[in-house]
């Protein structure tokens, strides 16, 4: 059955509104009530579409990794090996940088929220470490990188993402560019890549 279009643009509306008040306020202080009031709609109408408020915030974890999963994607549509590795790369800190509040909530406010955020995050985790793998063998088999373990590789990478882009999420520093000039080389030179 086939979600109406009054339905979709009541609960896109409610995900803006859940999205401005978790960044504001956080997962823990923010009500349904006050998302209810930022969505211009009703209650029933919120736990319609979303049971709880975990469900809601789930969602919208859930929403960022498919707009990431999807510009990276297009990004890479016509490039191969490694290549697609550094597109991907820099396609995911341009969209952090170009997506800061859901990127936080993605990345700072889901960690300690409990054993099913912490369920997301891993999925979510893996999900783009996968990408970055399925990257890397295409690198392998083409001969531009020696063999390496790139299911470990490619967790590392994420690793090494998610760390200095909390760190931005945070400071707003080091800025967009640094963290490309700074992390992609190294990131390229760990499986042996040094070409631009």
């Amino acid at each position: 059955m086939t979600e109406s279009l009054d339905a979709r643009t009541t609960r896109e509306r409610i995900m803006d509104a859940a999205l401005t008040i978790f960044s504001r306020k956080g997962y823990h202080e923010t009500r349904i009530d006050e998302i209810v009031e930022a969505a211009a709609t009703s209650k029933g109408s919120v736990y319609f579409h979303f049971p709880n408020k975990e469900k809601l915030f789930l969602a919208l974890v859930d929403q960022f990794a498919d707009l990431l999963e999807r510009r990276v994607t297009e990004a890479i549509a016509n490039q191969q090996g490694m290549q697609r590795v550094q597109t991907a790369l820099t396609t995911v800190l341009e969209t952090f940088s170009k997506y800061r509040r859901p990127a936080k909530l993605l990345l700072i406010q889901a960690v300690g929220l409990g054993s099913a955020f912490e369920k997301k995050r891993l999925e979510t985790t893996d999900r783009f470490a996968l990408l970055i793998k399925s990257y890397l063998d295409e690198a392998v088999a083409a001969g531009e990188i020696a063999p390496v373990d790139t299911t470990i590789v490619a967790h590392a990478w994420m690793g090494a993402i998610y760390n200095v882009v909390i760190q931005w999420v945070y400071t707003g520093e080091p800025s967009q560019e640094r963290i490309l000039a700074g992390l992609l080389p190294l990131l390229l030179k760990s499986v042996g890549y040094d070409r631009p």
